[in-house]
């Protein structure tokens, strides 16, 4: 939800972090939620977890954009600079989507954030872009806002690129105004100049290993090796580290995307 530097000047009402209200968001994108959607988790601890159905395939954390959150990432964001530049030098390959030490073989699939307030949707793209090709073939049909999307993402386009469709697309636009004004909202949108200080990103799993989603950075960030049946448990350690920066701050939501069950 924080506000994003854009070449646009694009600025969207924030949206919640609320399942009901996300489920009907990637619903209206054209994701299949008979088969998947998201869940509260409200903590970090197993009990929480166990209430998950099995098996997660991303979470979506709401974090406060504190001064011990952007101290870290200034620091990492420079971390990550010089791995790249290392990277580049040392085998000719640009640093890209790929894993904290910059390759660009990792086929992650990573956007940038250029339009204010648009983390939510920015995260939602990460968490389904990210999903099995198993499961994109069947929760997300080809003629869908989503499947016309993923498909106008050339596999040769960086982060850059693809915000830039997003900024030029008018059909996302509504579909995200649509979602801050529903009533499934617990909330008041506010006013677009309000000032908000949270912010979204996505773990995902891809090729044996746990990436962090975020717009504001330059790419993916790797957490390591993760596996279908413990994903959310390692996922739910990265989330950890968020809050150890930040111990006396409360303001953190998780959602997982797993199976639908019937109520």
């Amino acid at each position: 939800m924080a506000t994003t530097t854009t070449k646009s000047n694009q600025k969207w009402f924030p949206l919640e972090s609320n399942p009901a209200l996300l489920n009907t968001y990637i619903s209206n994108l054209g994701f299949n939620t008979s088969l998947y959607k998201f869940y509260d988790v409200f903590s970090t601890e197993e009990w929480a977890l166990s209430m998950i159905p099995q098996h997660a395939v991303a979470v979506l954390m709401l974090y406060p954009l504190s001064d011990a959150q952007l101290n870290f990432q200034e620091t990492e964001e420079k971390q990550l600079k010089d791995e790249d530049g290392n990277e580049e030098n040392s085998s000719g390959v640009e640093g890209g989507d790929g894993d904290a030490g910059g390759t660009s073989t990792t086929p992650v699939w990573h956007m940038k954030q250029r339009i204010g307030n648009a983390c939510g949707t920015i995260g939602v793209l990460h968490a389904l872009a990210n999903i099995s090709q198993e499961l994109t073939e069947a929760a997300i049909p080809p003629e869908s806002w989503l499947g016309n999307f993923y498909s106008s993402c050339d596999k040769q386009l960086d982060s850059v690129g693809k915000a830039e469709l997003l900024e030029g697309d008018t059909e996302i636009e509504k579909l995200h105004d649509k979602a801050t004004e529903s009533e499934a909202n617990q909330t008041d949108r506010g006013n677009l100049d309000d000032h908000l200080i949270t912010h979204f990103v996505a773990l995902v799993k891809v090729d044996g290993g746990l990436y962090e989603m975020d717009g504001r950075k330059s790419r993916a960030i790797r957490h390591g090796d993760t596996t279908e049946g413990t994903f959310l448990a390692d996922a739910c350690k990265v989330v950890e580290k968020f809050m150890k920066r930040d111990p006396e701050e409360l303001r953190f939501t998780i959602m997982a995307l797993a199976p639908t069950q019937e109520e």
